[in-house]
């Protein structure tokens, strides 16, 4: 019988977001593969240190804890850049930390966002920002690493935490084209107008709804509890709120920051990941905790 991944949430990442090969990354660049290639193979049985989304992975991958083999909940594969023989060092680091991933495509240097639709993925984490909108394109959620982001901290062990900026993340950027256009005043009634009716959805809507079923599904030992960071501000508050009502879709924690620093309510929040649109909020966010940037909008354009 053939092997599906249907009903199980799917994390496409590569190998420099879940592991740190910066410094190896940097010999790559500046010489050619080959002697990346001979580096890594060198290494073989040198584990890599985690990297920026390690945490994310390890703790989804637990919610597979106690299930069936033949049915898991989720499924990590490592959709990556390197080669071949350089991939054998990731599936050694992924032993060597338990990290039940199997599956993987390596491309050597092309592209290897394609490979997205055969898996459908509802998640796509990468270094490159190349991939990143090819993903994005293709109606993928995905978004760019920084890999010197702060790392995740240890305090929530039995909790997946994950942050998410609104309008051009969760929601379409039909307000943020206003705002861009005709400024705070005009935004703010364009909101408060419109507060009954939904936002279109954004790229990351399907990853929210496939974690909110995973939620639902249940878990003995893990739980997800997820935030939503916005510049956002009351009135503008009620129609993010009121479209994730309509989406039948909760979160745990709403911050609306008004234009305020984005990094320090996200250290608080301790996530395990956070999503934005505009890199001065990503680049607020790195310093404290795991950040993707995610190259959506018309802040992106």
């Amino acid at each position: 019988m053939p092997v599906s991944l249907e009903g199980q949430l799917v994390v496409a990442i590569s190998s420099r977001a879940l592991f740190d090969f910066e410094e190896e990354n940097r010999l790559f660049e500046a010489a050619d593969d080959h002697a990346y290639m001979q580096l890594q193979l060198q290494r073989l049985n040198q584990p890599a240190p985690p990297g920026v989304a390690f945490s994310l992975v390890h703790k989804l991958l637990a919610f597979n804890a106690g299930s069936p083999r033949e049915a898991p909940r989720v499924q990590v594969v490592i959709l990556s850049r390197n080669d071949p023989v350089s991939g054998m060092r990731v599936f050694r680091s992924c032993q060597h930390y338990k990290l039940p991933i199997e599956r993987g495509v390596f491309t050597r240097g092309e592209s290897p966002w394609r490979y997205l639709r055969p898996l459908d993925a509802h998640l796509f984490l990468s270094a490159n920002e190349a991939d990143v909108r090819g993903a994005l394109a293709a109606g993928v959620p995905a978004a760019r690493v920084y890999p010197h982001s702060a790392r995740a901290q240890a305090g929530h062990p039995h909790e997946v935490r994950i942050a998410f900026d609104g309008d051009a993340v969760l929601f379409s950027d039909e307000a943020e084209r206003v705002y861009r256009r005709e400024g705070l005043d005009a935004f703010q009634d364009h909101e408060q107008v419109n507060s009954q009716t939904p936002l279109a959805p954004g790229p990351f809507k399907p990853l929210l709804e496939a974690l909110q079923r995973l939620q639902r599904a249940g878990s003995e030992t893990m739980r997800i509890r997820t935030a939503l960071v916005t510049a956002r501000s009351a009135p503008a508050h009620e129609r993010a709120i009121r479209t994730l009502m309509d989406w039948r879709i909760e979160v745990d924690e709403a911050m609306f920051l008004g234009g305020l620093p984005k990094g320090e309510f996200l250290r608080e929040f301790e996530p395990d990941f956070f999503f934005d649109d505009q890199t001065g909020h990503v680049d607020s966010a790195a310093a404290h905790v795991p950040a993707g940037h995610v190259a959506a909008g018309v802040a992106n354009g």
